[in-house]
């Protein structure tokens, strides 16, 4: 099994509080980038890339103990933010209550699901968004496609389109796709969800926790704001009016997104 130490990452900035920013996906890294970046004036902001899938099966456990041996390497001592993308938000969550003497604060961007309802309404609403025929070449796309990798980022490209309401024009910075690490991934995040693990184990976590979330994400996030709150009673809302799951490439949002970040991550006791 690769060591924490080798997990592959991208540091900006050079002062202020210490942010991490997680990708989702899962086993879709890069894509981040542009946040990082933008960060990077005010913050030391580190971009860590997911690991990728190998002999031994993924699990949040995994990915959680990579992120705080890298955290611990990179900034010893200090109680970094998290700012988490979809399965990124999860996985920052995840850590969040697994150590919460590391965490400063977490924000959620456009937070994934912890609860069957919940996937049924974005189910529901992709469903709606997507009409049969580009379902139909989905489904197609899944049975012929011999590459996974090229298959999920062909998925991840008509999603995006999906999710989205009125996007900039910006470089694909994306790395290349990991579907076996996708798979494992979310297995074993819907198994602990089955066996009551999470969103329990998140009433450990003490740090302040902020969702960002687009009014028109097809993650409902009024629904996953209310499975959350009676394990995080602390939880903070904020609604972006014309976004999507990406706010930082919503024409309309994103500078109000930079702005809640910003100050959100500043106001931060870490």
């Amino acid at each position: 099994m690769t060591d924490s130490s080798t997990i592959f990452n991208r540091e900006y900035g050079t002062a202020g509080p210490c942010v991490a920013v997680l990708h989702g996906g899962p086993g879709a890294p890069g894509y981040m980038t542009p946040v990082a970046r933008e960060l990077a004036d005010a913050f030391r902001v580190l971009e860590p890339f997911q690991r990728g899938s190998e002999g031994v099966p993924l699990t949040v456990d995994r990915h959680v103990a990579d992120l705080k041996g890298l955290l611990e390497r990179r900034w010893p001592g200090e109680r970094p933010s998290l700012v988490g993308h979809s399965w990124g938000a999860m996985l920052a969550l995840c850590f969040a209550a697994a150590h919460p003497e590391m965490a400063g604060a977490v924000v959620l961007i456009g937070c994934g699901t912890f609860d069957a309802a919940a996937r049924r309404q974005l189910q529901a609403t992709r469903g709606e968004r997507l009409g049969c025929e580009v379902q139909l070449r989905l489904e197609q796309l899944s049975r012929d496609c011999s590459d996974p990798d090229a298959s999920l980022r062909e998925f991840a490209r008509v999603l995006q389109k999906c999710d989205s309401v009125d996007l900039i024009d910006c470089p694909d910075e994306s790395e290349p796709c990991d579907a076996r690490a996708a798979e494992q991934t979310w297995a074993d995040m819907l198994r602990l969800q089955a066996e009551g693990v999470y969103p329990a184990a998140f009433a450990s976590i003490r740090c302040p926790v902020r969702m960002l979330h687009g009014a028109d994400d097809p993650h409902s996030g009024r629904l996953i704001l209310a499975g959350l709150k009676p394990h995080i009673p602390h939880i903070e809302y904020e609604e972006l009016a014309r976004c999507g799951h990406y706010p930082w490439l919503e024409r309309a949002a994103r500078d109000a997104f930079y702005r809640h970040l910003r100050t959100w991550l500043a106001q931060s006791p870490g």
